[in-house]
């Protein structure tokens, strides 16, 4: 769920020196001081991002310089073409994997990847490529998170085929199976795969990405049959978005299930996360003031999201802890406000704790 930032061109402009000289080109991996990654406890930050409401490149790279420096785990991007509610979009959308490869260049630790790809937007051999590449680009950084799409307005508006929710289903699956399967293939082995969607035939199964046998993949959804057992057969980790704890948690039992109907043991433990948009301020004021900058309302974020002070958030944190989720990210609307990443990054210390309270 994303909202207007109102987002402005020309304050990006202005700002653009200063925060270069704030978050300068990356270099050789940070492995100590303020810029390490801070693993405390289970529980790992992430920053998410949705560039399709108006970032290019130069705005991104910003951001993501600032979560490497912050000490966050990772940058994450939406993968869409096309705004949501109000707002211009301006400059238009970006491409999530073409922008992955620009920052696996213009970073040196935090990982990167999409939450998530629609498996309507690309073949599953070429985005194999792709995001085997940019795993190489990266150093080992890349993740994979992908779906079965759902905002039928941007294929309309780019000619993407749109096909029904079964038939897409059916589309992720199969792109699961060839993706997965040209990855772990060995080298000098070929690939083949016969379904009722792709065929693939005698491929040299290359690129290999530089994790082995390949970059974790993401799953997400609530779904009730399919999206857990794809989860079970697939995914590295599950994700459930922009839901209750008690959601969550269903959410959670059910691929836990679904691991255990597949045989699914602990030598392939899975990796449970989720999402919420952050409003976060030192102040009952501070968090208006973000809450209004992304179309908000500070109590309605407060029980759909994080929002409130580092403290207050934390806590919240906890309760999702709590049920299991190892990783949390943490939906950052306003991707000029980085002073707002900076409080984040408070919650940091405390994020390994089963409750901040």
């Amino acid at each position: 769920m994303v909202s207007d930032m109102g987002l402005s061109l020309a304050s990006e402009t202005n700002g653009l020196a200063s925060l270069r000289r704030k978050y300068p080109p990356a270099r050789p991996a940070l492995a100590t001081g303020r810029g390490a990654m801070r693993d405390y406890g289970r529980m790992r930050l992430r920053i998410f991002t949705e560039p399709q409401q108006g970032a290019d490149y130069e705005t991104l790279v910003r951001v993501a310089r600032a979560t490497e420096e912050l000490g966050f785990d990772a940058f994450f991007r939406s993968d869409h073409y096309l705004k949501m509610g109000g707002g211009s979009g301006l400059p238009g959308p970006t491409d999530a994997w073409i922008t992955l490869a620009g920052l696996a260049r213009d970073t040196a630790r935090i990982r990167l990847g999409t939450l998530v790809s629609p498996v309507t937007f690309r073949l599953p051999g070429p985005l194999a490529i792709s995001v085997a590449q940019v795993d190489q680009m990266s150093a080992g950084r890349a993740e994979l998170g992908i779906g079965a799409g759902w905002f039928d307005a941007e294929h309309a508006a780019y000619a993407i085929p749109f096909p029904a929710l079964g038939e897409r289903f059916a589309l992720l699956e199969e792109q699961l199976a060839i993706i997965t399967g040209l990855w772990r293939t060995p080298e000098g082995e070929t690939f083949s795969y016969d379904g009722a969607h792709y065929t693939v035939t005698g491929s040299p199964a290359l690129p290999k990405p530089a994790q082995r046998p390949g970059p974790p993949v993401i799953i997400g959804g609530g779904g009730r049959r399919r999206t857990p057992r794809l989860a079970a057969a697939y995914a590295d980790e599950f994700n459930l978005g922009f839901s209750s704890v008690a959601d969550t948690a269903a959410a959670f039992g059910r691929v836990r299930d679904a691991c255990a109907a597949a045989g699914r043991g602990g030598e392939w433990p899975m990796t449970f996360s989720a999402a919420l948009v952050a409003c976060c301020g030192r102040t009952p004021q501070e968090v208006a003031r973000r809450a209004a900058a992304i179309g908000r309302e500070p109590d309605e974020l407060r029980e759909h999201g994080l929002a409130g002070s580092p403290a207050e958030i934390a806590a919240k944190i906890g309760q999702y802890a709590e049920i299991g989720a190892e990783r949390m990210y943490l939906q950052v609307l306003d991707l000029h406000d980085l002073d707002h990443l900076e409080l984040l990054a408070e919650l940091l210390p405390l994020a390994g704790l089963p409750s901040a309270a």
